[in-house]
């Protein structure tokens, strides 16, 4: 988006407080115009056609009809870029998967109780900014279609053993959840431990875990503070925690840290990736997903030139290209690869001496 063209916001939630404060949010930004608001979907789809937005901001719980099956209509007739916003629950979590399935390029704890919106207020404007910047996509398969789906292919396993200083790391944001599971199914068990930081509201993060502990071949939890990573399983880094790893001679542990946003995020890539020793990159694979931002291009440069392999996803298959392109650009990533591409190169990696990776 030109500075000259405001991104116009369409704002879908049934509560007029909720409309308000996030109407207020976005207009503080000269960037973005709330041409309007509605109050339910069918609200919603004529002010679509009267005002043609560029992004939608949508609540999931509404009367009438709820969010999910409006955004499964809206991409189906009319794709718009969608940032849904969910209360926090345990259910809400789920549906907000779902959501991002269905193809919402970002979801966000809907303000409420303790969740203050002050806090909330510049996620909403990277998050509109980032959607105005996104592609449109289709909803990837559903679990509940999968039994009559062909089940991913995956890849064979790497020979088992191997240095314990191998590690797989990953680092995404916007589309990141869809890119990760796409990813990470076609992964066989038996690989390196894997640590991954996807941007994330608190609270969803162990949703986006569970669900993908479902889908893959290998074990897949929410970090734990003090957890040992361990060979053929992976870690998602809670939302709200930076999530670190330290060497103590035998393994990597897992440290949780409330510290500072980085790049107005926490959990941060760069955070992730500038925690392992210099001395243990020449071990490490490490990537980083689509997303908008900077985030993990300051850090996968600091692993490739510690002796890491590296690499980022291409323009062609990122929702938004924005963290990607930093990394290539600075010269972190070593190389680009198209989305479909990224686990055989993993498993690749995870083969070759700790020699060869730099050159990779």
């Amino acid at each position: 988006m030109s500075a000259e063209k405001p991104i116009r916001v369409l704002v879908i939630d049934d509560s007029a407080v909720v409309r308000r404060l996030v109407s207020e949010a976005l207009s503080a930004d000269p960037a973005i115009q709330v041409v309007g608001t509605a109050s339910d979907p069918f609200v919603a789809k004529e002010r679509i056609k009267e005002l043609s937005p560029d992004v939608l901001t949508l609540d999931l719980e509404m009367p009438r009809m709820d969010g999910l099956t409006f955004l499964g209509i809206l991409m189906r007739e009319r794709p718009i870029p969608t940032v849904v916003m969910s209360s926090l629950t345990q259910e809400n979590s789920r549906f907000a998967l779902e959501a991002l399935r269905l193809g919402a390029v970002e979801v966000l704890a809907k303000p409420g109780g303790s969740y203050s919106f002050g806090d909330l207020g510049p996620r909403l404007l990277l998050a509109v900014k980032a959607a105005a910047r996104a592609r449109p996509r289709r909803a990837a398969p559903s679990t509940q279609a999968s039994a009559t789906q062909p089940p991913p292919v995956r890849l064979a396993a790497p020979p088992p053993g191997g240095d314990p200083r191998r590690l797989i790391l990953l680092g995404a944001s916007t589309g990141g959840t869809e890119a990760l599971r796409e990813v990470l199914t076609r992964l066989p068990a038996g690989l390196p431990p894997i640590a991954i930081v996807q941007h994330i509201p608190a609270h969803f993060s162990r949703a986006f875990a569970d669900r993908l502990a479902g889908l893959c071949a290998f074990h897949v939890s929410e970090a734990q503070d003090g957890e040992l990573l361990r060979p053929g399983a992976a870690l998602v880094a809670p939302g709200n925690f930076h999530l670190l790893l330290r060497w103590t001679g035998g393994g990597y542990r897992a440290e949780l840290s409330s510290g500072p946003q980085v790049w107005h995020q926490r959990p941060a890539v760069d955070v992730l990736f500038k925690s392992v020793p210099e001395a243990s990159a020449r071990h490490v694979v490490a990537g980083v997903l689509t997303g908008m931002g900077k985030d993990g291009a300051e850090g996968l440069l600091r692993l490739r030139k510690a002796g890491a392999s590296t690499f980022a996803q291409d323009e062609a298959t990122s929702v938004v290209y924005g963290m990607p392109r930093e990394a290539w650009e600075n010269g972190g990533a070593a190389r680009q690869l198209p989305l479909d591409a990224i686990a055989e190169h993993i498993v690749r990696l995870a083969t070759l001496p700790a020699t060869s990776h730099a050159n990779a």
